[in-house]
């Protein structure tokens, strides 16, 4: 039989990406030179989308998608023994992904579980609205765990900063503030249930400790995903916010290593780090045994997330907990009872968990 052709198919010959296909196939915007040159690729390699919305909609086959960034991270290793285990007891297969927090292999996966008539997907998201807008058009059930997508940013709305986007999630989230009403015509966010760590309440407790021991430099160590936490940190410090102490890696190892040394090197004032990440506090705890910064007499590290080797750090080391396994089980839960009744998302509980590497201000 004929292989039929595939997004990666189309991406390939029209010279694009997966997303940017995606976003034109489900009536997404794009330049009109991109539509053209899309749907005419699309219907010399006689793809057919609207195939796979009918078989979704028809049918179900069972299983489950579960896409994560890294299979290697280590909460994200919990997160998906807590989709496993929920799975399993269900009797559903698990199809498993990683897209190393690229959007364009994101979406190349997506399209995958779409040709096979995966319907219901849990996921730690790295593309954006748009990327996950064609399988939700199409029906797939999808629950996002962990974040959310960023929405695309209407134009109307370029001037502002994105860190206020994700504080008034932040603010959502917490029952606080009520999304703005758009224009008819402006992209929508997606109606996709979530399960969520209360990041706000995590990062403010951890704040507010650093701030009892004294420190008042403190510093932001962020990586891909971590909009909100950085948004609950610059509302937790206060303003003025000093941005040079909020700094991003890219999301791999060698990034986080960079970005760690990069900011002990240029700050040496800082006093305190909360890393967003356990990728990050890894990075921070070698990147401060390279500079010969004591932890906690020369710096003092929070990092975000509990993972076993924390707890072997010398000092151990002082995190804020968040309950991966659970959440990935609750993430399952809500994608199996999709359909039968609307799910709501759900956010989870953090603890501050102190250990040996936080230190009074000297």
């Amino acid at each position: 039989m004929e292989k039929r052709a595939t997004i990666k198919d189309v991406a390939e010959a029209a010279g694009g990406g997966a997303v940017t296909v995606s976003r034109v196939l489900s009536g997404g915007s794009a330049s009109a030179s991109t539509r053209e040159r899309v749907l005419a690729v699309a219907a010399q390699l006689d793809y057919r989308p609207s195939a796979l919305g009918r078989n979704l909609r028809q049918r179900r086959t069972g299983g489950l998608g579960l896409l994560v960034p890294d299979l290697t991270d280590t909460f994200y290793g919990q997160l998906s023994e807590g989709v496993l285990a929920c799975a399993r007891s269900s009797g559903e297969p698990v199809v498993m992904g990683s897209t190393g927090g690229d959007p364009e292999q994101e979406a190349e996966l997506i399209g995958m579980l779409l040709e096979q008539s995966v319907d219901r997907v849990i996921a730690v998201p790295s593309g954006d609205a748009e990327t996950w807008a064609p399988a939700v058009r199409a029906g797939m059930t999808v629950v996002f765990a962990d974040r959310l997508p960023p929405e695309a940013v209407r134009e109307e709305e370029n001037d502002r900063d994105p860190a206020e986007h994700a504080l008034d999630d932040l603010l959502l989230l917490d029952g606080l503030a009520a999304r703005p009403r758009v224009p008819e015509s402006a992209a929508r966010p997606l109606d996709v249930p979530a399960v969520l760590a209360d990041d706000r309440a995590g990062i403010r407790t951890a704040v507010r400790y650093l701030r009892g021991l004294g420190h008042r430099r403190i510093a932001f160590l962020g990586g891909p995903g971590h909009d909100r936490r950085a948004a609950a940190f610059r509302e937790a410090v206060g303003a003025p916010v000093d941005e040079e102490l909020v700094v991003f890696g890219t999301g791999s190892r060698d990034s986080a290593y960079a970005a760690a040394s990069g900011l002990f090197q240029s700050r040496p004032d800082l006093s305190a780090v909360v890393a967003g990440g356990n990728v990050l506090g890894e990075a921070a705890v070698l990147a401060a045994r390279e500079l010969d910064l004591r932890v906690p007499k020369d710096v003092s590290l929070v990092m975000y997330d509990d993972v076993p080797w924390a707890e072997l750090c010398a000092p151990p080391l002082t995190v804020i907990a968040q309950p991966g396994r659970d959440m990935g089980y609750r993430a399952c839960e809500l994608v199996l009872r999709e359909g039968t009744r609307r799910a709501r998302s759900v956010v989870l509980p953090t603890e501050l968990i102190i250990r040996g590497s936080c230190g009074p201000r000297r």
